[in-house]
């Protein structure tokens, strides 16, 4: 596997969270460097025992609701 996606949302409080597509794979982190860090620990140890991707995609969503007057 050359690249790893994460879909990442942002919570009400600040904080996010990442999910793996096809894998199970999931973390949070309070602010974007965190969340880097923890989604880089997830892989690691979830590919600890085989070949992890050489790239790893953070692809955040965002959601806004807007009023139509």
């Amino acid at each position: 596997m050359s690249e790893l996606v994460f879909n990442v949302t942002q919570e009400s409080d600040g904080g996010y969270v990442a999910v793996a597509v096809g894998e199970s794979i999931a973390t949070q982190g309070d602010t974007w460097d965190e969340l880097c860090y923890m989604v880089l620990d997830a892989v690691k140890g979830y590919f600890y025992d085989s070949e992890p991707p050489t790239r790893i995609r953070l692809s955040l969503h965002v959601e806004q609701v807007l009023a139509v007057a």
